[in-house]
């Protein structure tokens, strides 16, 4: 079982977030709700507050095998105002473990200077801030240790492309089937 962080900030979209940690605790992959504001709660876009498992102060990125941006609009500018945020990622990015981002988070990751020569895709329209990736328009894009995905629409995929790169096809094609999607 891998372990996986998933950074929760004020303004995150709640779908993206919570649908990546419901499918990752399904497959009985251990994902903790990093909070970035060292808060014990945070209030997504849509004002549903969210009750978190970990402090930012408390985070260590050798402890973790993956990482996940979720996006929304002041969600991401949240996870890109942060030091400790851009600094994670980038740690984690050198040292080969997996770091995904789905709808306006993948420009975090541009930000961060991890998408060079990379495949990414984000929100339409925000692509000028893929920095030094490679755009291209898939549901969701793998290119190595690094995922991204479009958008709230995009969050059951991009779970599963998550699953499959921590597991095997075998498992996320399961977790498709149990949750009868694309049936």
């Amino acid at each position: 079982m891998s372990k996986t962080a998933i950074f929760m900030a004020d303004g995150v979209e709640e779908i993206e977030a919570l649908t990546v940690v419901d499918l990752l605790r399904r497959a009985k992959e251990e994902i903790v709700m990093v909070n970035i504001h060292d808060t014990d709660k945070v209030v997504g876009s849509h004002n549903i507050v969210t009750e978190t498992d970990q402090k930012i102060s408390e985070f260590n990125p050798a402890d973790y095998d993956a990482v996940v941006l979720p996006g929304g609009l002041r969600g991401h500018q949240n996870l890109k105002a942060n030091d400790k945020v851009i600094a994670a990622v980038k740690e984690m990015a050198a040292a080969g473990k997996l770091v995904t981002a789905i709808c306006a988070a993948p420009t975090v990751l541009g930000y961060a200077g991890v998408l060079e020569g990379k495949k990414a895709i984000c929100y339409p329209g925000m692509e000028d801030g893929l920095t030094g990736a490679v755009v291209t328009t898939e549901e969701v894009v793998c290119d190595g240790n690094i995922i991204t995905s479009r958008g709230m629409g995009t969050a059951i995929p991009f779970g599963l492309a998550i699953i499959e790169y921590l597991q095997d096809k075998n498992a996320a094609d399961e977790m498709a089937s149990k949750i009868v999607f694309r049936q």
